[in-house]
């Protein structure tokens, strides 16, 4: 074979060679891009969603302090209530105390007397006085 045909085979082979690995190379940077780009949506998309979890976190937050919130009022409502009741209490003993010594003080002065006032009655009869057994809430 002549020279000149192996110089231009051998520069064939190089160009061919030269030309793959640009073709290479580029795809290389074309593939690279993609995953660069793809990247930015995941992080874009990371950084939506973690926007969305705050949110709904702070949300989340609110929402158990309103519970709490309306807890401790139903409680601090509870304990008046009941305060409320005990002190009721109280003063119904203090009366029924006061109306027991005023009966005790009426059978002294007067026995006679007390003894007519205090009718017996069976459980569950009426008052002939209040036949319709006497006021009731409504």
């Amino acid at each position: 074979m002549d020279t000149w045909v192996i110089v231009l085979i051998v520069v064939v082979a190089v160009v061919l060679l030269v030309v793959l690995a640009l073709a290479l190379s580029k795809r290389s940077r074309v593939a690279q891009v993609r995953k660069r780009e793809q990247a930015r949506e995941h992080l874009q998309e990371a950084q939506v969603r973690g926007a969305r979890a705050e949110q709904e976190q702070a949300l989340a937050e609110e929402q158990a302090a309103r519970a709490r919130r309306e807890r401790a009022e139903v409680q601090e409502r509870t304990s008046l209530a009941e305060q409320e009741a005990r002190e009721r209490a109280a003063r119904a003993g203090e009366e029924q105390a006061a109306a027991d010594q005023l009966r005790a003080k009426a059978e002294r002065v007067a026995p006679d007397l007390a003894a007519d006032r205090q009718v017996q009655r069976e459980p569950g009869t009426v008052d002939p006085d209040y036949p319709d057994g006497g006021a009731t809430r409504r």
